[in-house]
């Protein structure tokens, strides 16, 4: 059984709510750099930026990144790690892990873990985690995705809405929500690469099209995915400038400078 795994981090420079996100400046550092920098605290064996941008990669290659070169045409971050997997030719069981180019603060914890869930459950091709959601704000915030599982912890399905909905409206309207009901997904996937090539072969679902969520492609197609609770909560991605300005001051106050 493979016990080894790669990371991918696709890196799309084009960005619509925050164009040149990945190439930003996170306290001395560029975004795409704050993210490579999580994923070598990692056990991952090779480290790869996948990326359509000819800037990208000329200033990933100066930090002494694996780069990619990927088409402009890809709608999803898997979509651009499933051609890394066929310009590699990797083996049908060849595990990866999807670190998005917008999450500086991942904590190598939740990497290993994702990747360990394919691991030990060697019928599965596709993972991700969860985290409790214990307050109204988030269950409501369309930017937090949220999740519902069955009792394998197999994703039931995951939406941008508060799921699953309290018949007693007493509760969303409360400060708080019922713990172990309602749970955010954590956008990190870990894949096989024979899943890879299936998803690459699938059109966009309705479902996907309307959340503006890859992973529904999976559940349309009847893919499980198995959604583990995970052990970290990683700090916050980068979608918006304010987002932004939050990873900023965090690495500055870390002194995370160099």
């Amino acid at each position: 059984m493979t016990s080894y795994f790669d990371i991918v981090i696709p890196a799309r420079l084009d960005s619509k709510r925050l164009p040149g996100k990945v190439l930003k400046d996170i306290a001395g550092k560029p975004l795409i750099q704050r993210v490579y920098e999580c994923a070598t605290e990692s056990r991952a064996r090779d480290i790869i930026i996948a990326t359509d941008s000819i800037e990208v990669r000329d200033v990933a290659e100066a930090f002494g990144a694996q780069v990619i070169m990927t088409k402009k045409t890809h709608t999803s971050g898997t979509d651009r790690i499933a051609e890394v997997a066929n310009i590699l030719n990797w083996p049908a069981n060849h595990l990866v892990v999807n670190l998005q180019g917008d999450e500086p603060r991942m904590p190598a914890v939740l990497i290993n873990q994702t990747a360990d869930l394919l691991i030990s459950n060697p019928s599965i091709r596709l993972a991700s985690l969860c985290s409790p959601i214990t307050d109204s704000e988030d269950l409501f915030n369309p930017h937090i995705v949220k999740v519902v599982r069955n009792l394998d912890n197999i994703a039931l399905y995951f939406s941008r809405a508060p799921i699953p909905f309290h018949s007693d409206n007493r509760v969303h309207q409360s400060s708080g929500v019922s713990v172990g009901l309602v749970y955010r997904h954590i956008g990190i996937y870990s894949y096989r690469a024979s899943y890879l090539r299936d998803f690459a072969m699938q059109k966009p679902s309705p479902i996907e099209k309307q959340e503006r969520l890859e992973q529904l492609r999976a559940l349309w197609n009847n893919e499980p995915i198995l959604v583990g609770d995970a052990l970290d909560y990683p700090g916050s991605g980068i979608d918006v400038p304010a987002d932004l300005a939050i990873a900023i001051k965090h690495f500055a106050s870390k002194g995370y400078t160099k």
